[in-house]
């Protein structure tokens, strides 16, 4: 089978336009929840989220354009630049081997909600053309395949928070089967609207406490109440091995690694025994290696938490690593959320450095691992693993090598 490596790297979340300003924010236990902004959240239990500031959509699309498609396009047009320019292919590259694999929870929601309001105020002649091509989830893959000219396989996962993950072991898939050379992986989410807030708000899932918006996602610590809702947009260029070698491109690691599961559970609780199946697959598949570091899905719910740590537990026993979240920073941004920690995963390998768990005050007697608790931690990494599980019961896992 042939091997693939990540040669090109993007993020944009609430800590960051880049990934280079964003992962040191994160590494440096920068908070980027606050109040929202994006609408009034006055009447509403949750009044905080993990937004992106600073951001113009025009940057990434002729402002004429701009409204042609959702602000979770956008922002994974802007992932996926950075990691293109970063990955630096030549003119002669072959572009009908080059396919995407995009990732998204929810994809256009705030436009679904603003065309509803339409709908329901003006009548539906009103309703805009744009619309349906500028919301679905796999125009993301859509908008970010005409830009880039890739012309190989165009793919999408909508597996909630669990998407961005399985965006990138779909591409990797992809590649290792020949299906394509290379693959632009981009997961993106913007969920931060009435209705999103509202609906996750709902369900009893997201914190409350609006009075400490920083304090607020506390992943692990015993006083967690809730996960803090985040967006953003992350990108990866996976090679095939030997071409990109032969191109001398810059490697930020091998895909050694991945597992998927799905728990048959509960739509919404997550088990202990999908994750941990999930783990063991990508653990056997990567040949049982040392894993030096676990990127936590980490989300500051009661039950996540309790069930992540006791599965990593019983996959790694005492040679369990340090395991951090970096939800505390940025909130959980969906199905963005695997690929932005996969990016943290390969910047961390790059770098030498696990970020933190911010917030983490009070121990819990059921989360009993090395957390890495408020400040980062330098260390060698060679292998890496990161954990994504989703509701419905959708778990995905990756495992990354420095070569």
């Amino acid at each position: 089978m042939r091997r693939v490596v990540v040669t090109g790297l993007g993020m944009i979340n609430a800590v960051g336009n880049d990934k280079e300003s964003a992962f040191k924010a994160i590494c440096d236990g920068v908070c980027g929840i606050d109040t929202i902004t994006l609408f009034d959240p006055t009447d509403y239990a949750v009044k905080i989220a993990g937004e992106v500031k600073n951001f113009d959509p025009s940057e990434v699309m002729p402002p004429k354009e701009v409204k042609k498609a959702d602000r979770f396009i956008h922002l994974g047009l802007k992932a996926a630049k950075e990691a293109m320019d970063d990955a630096n292919f030549s003119e002669d590259t072959d572009m009908t081997r080059f396919g995407i694999s995009a990732g998204s929870g929810i994809g256009g929601l705030p436009s679904i909600e603003k065309n509803s309001v339409i709908l329901e105020t003006r009548g539906p002649r009103r309703i805009s053309p744009f619309f349906i091509p500028g919301a679905l989830v796999n125009m993301l893959g859509g908008f970010v395949s005409i830009e880039h000219g890739t012309q190989g396989p165009n793919l999408s996962s909508v597996t909630a928070c669990a998407a961005g993950t399985h965006a990138v072991s779909e591409a990797a898939k992809t590649i290792m089967c020949n299906g394509a050379d290379r693959m632009l992986v981009v997961s993106a989410e913007c969920a931060v609207t009435g209705v999103g807030v509202g609906g996750f708000a709902a369900m009893k899932a997201l914190s409350t406490n609006n009075e400490n918006p920083k304090g607020a996602s506390r992943p692990f610590d015993a006083n967690r109440d809730g996960f803090v809702m985040g967006e953003g947009a992350a990108s990866l260029v996976l090679e095939e091995y030997e071409s990109a070698v032969a191109r001398g491109a810059k490697i930020y690691g091998e895909i050694i690694g991945f597992g998927e599961s799905g728990d048959a559970n509960h739509i919404t609780t997550p088990s202990l025994d999908g994750p941990a199946r999930a783990m063991k697959a990508a653990y056997k598949m990567a040949g049982e290696p040392k894993i030096d570091y676990v990127n936590a899905h980490g989300t500051s719910t009661p039950i996540n938490d309790k069930n992540e740590t006791a599965a990593v537990k019983e996959l790694l026993g005492e040679a369990t690593p340090p395991m951090s979240s970096i939800k505390g920073q940025i909130g959980h941004c969906l199905g963005a959320a695997g690929g932005i920690e996969a990016v943290t995963c390969l910047m961390a390998m790059r770098d030498g450095i696990i970020p933190p768990t911010i917030n983490y005050e009070t121990p819990d007697e059921n989360c009993d691992l090395d957390y890495v608790p408020n400040e980062a931690r330098k260390a060698e990494l060679k292998t890496v693993m990161s954990n994504s599980f989703g509701f419905g019961g959708t778990n995905g896992v990756l495992i990354f090598q420095k070569i």
